[in-house]
């Protein structure tokens, strides 16, 4: 077989499309998710980890309210010397604000993805400032709001829907 001659076999595989579907028709959905790549999924992972991080900050605001002896410290322990009180409800207020982009990240919103970034990088900052509180759950939420970055920053723009 020479150079320029194709091998039938290989070409099984191969999908052409033949025609250009109109914006808005099945075929043009079917095009548009096939050209999208399977890690797409990460920004949905992103966007139920954000749920996940806000139902976090929700507890840990409750928890400051209701019971702050449970932290590691005291409040002149922490980072900033602010009462518990006023880190629950900085806690509880964040972690509905996080919950709620989290789930438009989910239903597609495009805005949702900036907000998203930047929410977890504010996540990670009242993190890294409640760490010598809670340490272990700190830490953890820090680790999963840099994936949620990563991954709405490196794979958000193929959620992008082409031009017509």
């Amino acid at each position: 077989m020479s150079s320029n001659q194709l091998d039938p076999r290989s070409m099984a595989d191969v999908q052409t499309v033949s025609h250009f579907a109109a914006p808005g028709s099945p075929e043009y959905e079917h095009d548009y998710r096939m050209r999208q790549s399977a890690w797409v999924a990460w920004v949905n992972f992103a966007g139920v980890m954000l749920v996940l991080l806000g139902s976090f900050h929700v507890i840990e605001g409750l928890v400051a309210l209701f019971r702050d002896e449970v932290f590691v410290v005291g409040r002149q322990g922490l980072v900033l010397n602010v009462d518990y009180t006023a880190w629950g409800w900085m806690h509880v207020v964040f972690g509905v604000l996080t919950v709620l982009v989290g789930s438009c990240l989910l239903a597609g919103q495009m805005w949702a993805r900036i907000v998203a970034v930047i929410v977890a990088g504010l996540s990670a900052l009242a993190n890294v400032a409640f760490l010598p509180a809670y340490p272990v759950l700190s830490a953890v939420m820090i680790a999963v709001d840099i994936i949620v970055i990563w991954a709405i920053t490196i794979h958000g723009g193929e959620l992008r829907e082409p031009k017509a």
